[in-house]
Order: C-alpha cells, then structure tokens, then sequence
C-alpha cells in the first residue's frame, strides 16, 4: 500500500486551515536519514512522486512520503513551518506571489512538468460559439485568475490592457466583444462549476482530476511553447541542499520519469526536462 496521506482543506474558512495543517502531522522530522514528506496536488502530482516512490527510490536509498492537498495555500505554509520537507505543485509566478502577500520563503528547485490551462464547456463545442453575455468561471487567485485572462486573449475572446500582468483582473480587460461576465470561484471548484456557467478555465491538475482530458476536452488550450507555468519541486531556503531533496530533485527529472508523464497523461501533462 502506498504510504500516501489525503488531506482536503478549504482555504474559505480559518479552522479549516488550522485542521489542515494539523494534519499534516505533529512536523517532519527534519532528520536527514529519515523520509522526505512531500505535500503535492492528488493530480498529476502525487501520482508522479508515487511512481518514483514505488520504482525508483528504492535504488536511490531515498525514504519518500506523499502528502495529498486540494487546495493551493496549504502546502505551501506547511513548507514553511516544517510540517513538510518540500512540496510540488506550483508554477514560479504563483510562487512569487505566495511569497510576496505571506512572507514566506519557499524556493523551486527542480522544474518537472507543465499542466496546460483550458477553457472548457459543457454548452459550446468551440470558443469562438460562446454567446453575447456568456458566463464564464476563472480560477479566484491572483496568479491563475490572471494565466485564465490570457488564455482568453490568446484564444482572441477578450483583450487586455497593454501590461497587464501576473496580476490582471477583469477590470484589466479592454476589449470584450461578447460582453462576457466573469465568476471567480476557488480553483478546485471550478470542474463542478461547469454545468452553472458557459464556461470554466480550469488548471491541468484539477481537469484531469475530474476525468476531463485537456489534450482532447479542453475548447481552447494553453500553449506549452516558452510557457512560464511548469510545475516544479520547491522546498523552503536554506533545504535546497538536503540530500534526500537533491536525490528526488533527480529521479523527477530522470528519463523513466519522462516516459512515465508521456505515457500515462498522453500530452494532458507535459514533461519539462
């Protein structure tokens, strides 16, 4: 049995966090002849670490513990305040803003993958069919509301004000041809959301979660050329040196692991070593 624990926390309410962390257990030893824990997104995530766990750790002498998060706040603070040795599941401008409004400091140290962003439908089989006064969801943090913005402009739907940046908002919209209207829900709530709104952007590990295929699914899809997005393990300053950390900082970007992303997510997920 894989040595994996879920947690479902709610960034919505303070108590809610505070179980969150709590059960992230009493704090990681810290001890480096001990297990490397690991806070990661179920999706594709924890399912990449797992397959280095089972497969390939073993010969690295490396002990590895997956801790499962739906959220994107939690692994993160339990990073910082040591419940978690390290954590993958963030993209560098998410984590420059992270460590900007929590004063945290949390550092990537490898670049593994790239989840691309989509906008998806249950009403239009196409972008460009969404119709005048259309509805749709984009992610409420500040990062990935911004990355859905863009996606949106690259798909010639909305434009944006000329520097607009990591930090856009609809009020950073210039032109909106169809008059569309912009729900802001928390991320992991987006994939329900679908039959409530024209539609949603939703982030890759989140679509595959919930069955849908961006490769296939997605009515418009975020380009992984020169794409800042990848996903990367990151751990707080000062740890990049651990051995454990530079061991699984290796097996992320080994060979069998790049085939293990090509053949599992079939392009939904994108290695980026």
């Amino acid at each position: 049995m894989r040595n994996t624990t879920k947690t479902v926390t709610t960034v919505l309410a303070a108590g809610a966090l505070a179980l969150g962390l709590t059960a992230c257990g009493a704090g990681s030893s810290g001890d480096k002849n001990g297990a490397l824990v690991v806070a990661a997104s179920p999706v594709p995530h924890a399912e990449i670490l797992n397959y280095v766990k089972d497969h390939l750790a073993a010969k690295e002498g490396l002990k590895l513990e997956v801790k499962e998060f739906t959220d994107y706040n939690t692994p993160n603070l339990s990073t910082q305040d040591g419940s978690v040795d390290a954590n993958y599941f963030q993209n560098q401008p998410f984590l420059d803003d992270f460590n900007k409004k929590k004063g945290t400091d949390i550092v990537p140290v490898v670049t593994v993958h790239l989840e691309p962003l989509g906008l998806y439908s249950h009403k239009v089989k196409k972008a460009d069919e969404l119709k005048k006064g259309a509805t749709v969801a984009v992610p409420s943090d500040t990062v990935n509301e911004a990355r859905a913005l863009k996606l949106l402009e690259s798909g010639g739907i909305i434009k944006l004000k000329s520097g607009a940046g990591n930090e856009a908002t609809p009020k950073d919209i210039a032109d909106n041809p169809k008059g569309l209207k912009f729900k802001e829900l928390e991320a992991a709530q987006l994939p329900r959301s679908l039959d409530d709104v024209d539609a949603a952007v939703i982030n890759g590990n989140y679509a595959i979660e919930a069955d849908l295929k961006p490769a296939k699914d997605a009515i418009l899809l975020e380009s992984a050329k020169n794409n800042p997005y990848a996903n990367f393990l990151a751990v707080k300053k000062g740890n990049e040196d651990d051995p454990r950390v530079k061991k699984l900082a290796k097996l992320l970007t080994s060979p069998q692991v790049k085939k293990f992303i090509k053949d599992k997510y079939q392009g939904s997920v994108l290695a980026s070593f």
